[in-house]
């Protein structure tokens, strides 16, 4: 399946990130422990090797190799719950996240029966699709979401308005944020659950205004709230500080006050070995050693956006 492939632990203990490594494409899945993984186990995996999304704050925003075959996408949470120990029908709560490197609903030809399977294996398992929310057919989306009722949807929003989406997600075959609160809508109905939008909270995005522009967008009896804590692609760059963090928790309390059910993702080991939501540190490695191989995304010639620090 994979020629090679790299584990680097964190200094915590409670998150491994693996490399999957072939001539043709490179896959990055991260498992974080919380606190250990009988307790709670979470999985976030590659539907892309590069993507052609070209969001400006993540590690494979410049560069696109191929989609991933459904075995190839199996093939990490497979292998990273044989690594914990624990047999996956003993762990308490477990989730896999469509969400490390690659936009899901561009490649449905893989990921689809990758679901199906995955369900299949490991039926205790929530199965979250995180989405840029791409201009596509969401049909085929909502019919294994209905078959599937472990299937969760979350569409990365981060900015409140469209303008400030577009600089920071350039890709143009995108749905609007109006758009995306109809289809998620049209999910719900279909599957009788609530959709997500994520949400990456930096100070020019965090005011008052922004969240009531997004409780407008986003009924709060429909939809939950992610705030992610960092999105960050340079590895130079220290993600994990009590600033962000309160920055975070203080959007997290603006959203809840307007009804909105909340979370933060506040994944380990995003200093020493990059588990933040696009810091695929060891793909920008691979990517700059294989160049030939990729062809560039939409985003290649657009400035890097950082969350301030």
């Amino acid at each position: 399946m994979w020629n090679d492939v790299k584990v680097i632990r964190s200094n915590a203990g409670t998150v491994s990130k693996y490399v999957f490594e072939k001539a043709s494409a490179v896959a990055e899945a991260v498992l974080y422990a919380y606190p250990d993984h009988a307790t709670r186990t979470v999985i976030c995996c590659s539907t892309q090797s590069g993507c052609p999304v070209g969001c400006r704050f993540c590690g494979a925003g410049d560069s696109f190799v191929r989609s991933l075959t459904a075995d190839e996408i199996v093939s990490q949470p497979a292998r990273l719950l044989a690594d914990t120990g624990v047999p996956a029908s003993g762990i308490r709560r477990l989730q896999i996240m469509f969400m490390s490197m690659g936009e899901p609903l561009l490649n449905l030809a893989g990921l689809a029966p990758a679901i199906r399977r995955l369900h299949g294996l490991f039926p205790n398992a929530a199965l979250l699709v995180s989405t840029s929310g791409p201009r596509v057919d969401y049909g085929p989306f909502r019919e294994v979401s209905r078959e599937i009722p472990t299937v969760g949807l979350q569409f990365s929003a981060h900015e409140s308005t469209d303008e400030a989406r577009d600089r920071l997600i350039p890709f143009r075959a995108k749905l609007t944020l109006a758009e995306i609160a109809e289809e998620g809508e049209q999910w719900a109905i279909a599957t009788g659950r609530r959709p997500f939008f994520n949400y990456c909270a930096r100070p020019e995005n965090s005011t008052e205004q922004d969240a009531d522009r997004l409780a407008r967008l986003f009924a709060p009896d429909l939809w939950e709230a992610t705030i992610s804590l960092v999105c960050e692609r340079d590895e130079h760059v220290a993600a994990a500080n009590a600033r962000q963090r309160d920055l975070a928790e203080d959007f997290r309390q603006r959203l809840a006050a307007r009804g909105f059910l909340t979370r933060t993702f506040d994944p380990a080991g995003q200093d020493d070995i990059g588990g933040g939501c696009g810091q695929l540190w060891f793909v920008q490695d691979w990517m700059r050693r294989n160049a030939h191989r990729a062809r560039p995304s939409v985003g290649r010639s657009l400035p890097v956006v950082h969350t301030p620090h």
